[in-house]
């Protein structure tokens, strides 16, 4: 134990000498390799004062070097403990919004994804990250213009992961989500990137402002087609997203389910299979419109 403290404190001390652009390279690459394995080593490498050389890194101009380093910020990550470091590194979140920005190449794009989500875990960064447009920018572009499906994928979990805070919803509407995510559904021919999307979507659908993104976007009736045709847990996304909508933006919404054709069969269909979760939300979500319904019916009998 005591000799790989040595062996992290002597490669951190490397990085402190303004060490060549090969040096740096090199012993970067041996951080990544000792952070892999366990917490302990990811421990004693926080411990060491090895983040500040790896933010900095995240700017290299070497693509092997900013892999390392955003491979190596991501393993320490995953220790609760760390995260505290990383937020609290000197311009940690900028350098990030750089590499998500900027990326070397496909997988530092992923892995730096991949290291806000890690984050994100943690509850009480949640409004931290929400309040820096610039990742979530970022992270919106990355699907726009995806280097692979990997890097969709790892995006979409960091956003599910921001909309879980109901305050970053409307900010994340204001930035373009909503019509980013169903482009996504329905240009994509991946199972999962539509569930992971559709899971997104029904997050961000809990907030009043989403009812005028979705109708630009013609999204209730995409929805209704997904609890339709897609996979189950696609199905029970998107019974999700119309029930959080309809209870966010209120009875508009409901009147629009209902005005799709076939719309309360479809929901029914999904009441009597799928899962406990999915059964509970389409029954909610028909109960809302069945209420509507006769209220609508009540109200054409008073002269």
């Amino acid at each position: 134990m005591e000799v790989k403290r040595w062996t992290v404190q002597s490669l951190v001390k490397k990085l402190s000498n303004r060490p060549s652009d090969e040096t740096q390279s090199e012993t970067i690459a041996e951080l990544r390799l000792l952070s892999k394995h366990d917490d302990h080593s990811r421990l004693l490498i926080a411990e060491a004062g090895a983040i500040p050389f790896l933010v900095s890194a995240l700017y290299s101009p070497n693509p092997t070097t900013q892999l390392n380093a955003i491979t190596t910020l991501l393993n320490l990550s995953i220790l609760p403990e760390n995260r505290t470091q990383l937020l609290s590194a000197h311009g940690f979140l900028d350098a990030l919004t750089h590499l998500l920005s900027h990326p070397l190449s496909p997988f530092s794009l992923q892995n730096g994804a991949a290291t806000i989500h890690s984050i994100l875990l943690t509850e009480a960064y949640r409004p931290i990250i929400g309040d820096k447009p610039n990742i979530t920018s970022a992270l919106l572009n990355a699907i726009r213009r995806p280097t692979s499906p990997r890097s969709i994928k790892d995006s979409l979990k960091a956003l599910f992961a921001l909309s879980l805070y109901p305050l970053n919803r409307p900010k994340l509407v204001e930035q373009g989500i909503v019509p980013v995510l169903f482009s996504l559904l329905i240009n994509s021919h991946s199972n999962g990137l539509i569930e992971d999307a559709s899971a997104v979507l029904a997050q961000v659908a809990g907030c009043y402002e989403s009812g005028e993104a979705f109708r630009k976007v013609s999204g209730i009736r995409v929805l209704v087609d997904l609890m339709e045709t897609g996979s189950i847990r696609a199905r029970e996304n998107a019974a999700s997203a119309l029930l959080n909508l309809a209870q966010s933006a209120g009875e508009k919404v409901i009147d629009e389910i209902r005005e799709i054709e076939n719309s309360s069969a479809v929901i029914t269909t999904l009441v009597g299979s799928g899962s406990e979760r999915g059964r509970s939300k389409a029954s909610a979500l028909l109960t809302m419109l069945l209420v509507q319904e006769r209220f609508y019916v009540d109200d054409s009998l008073v002269f």
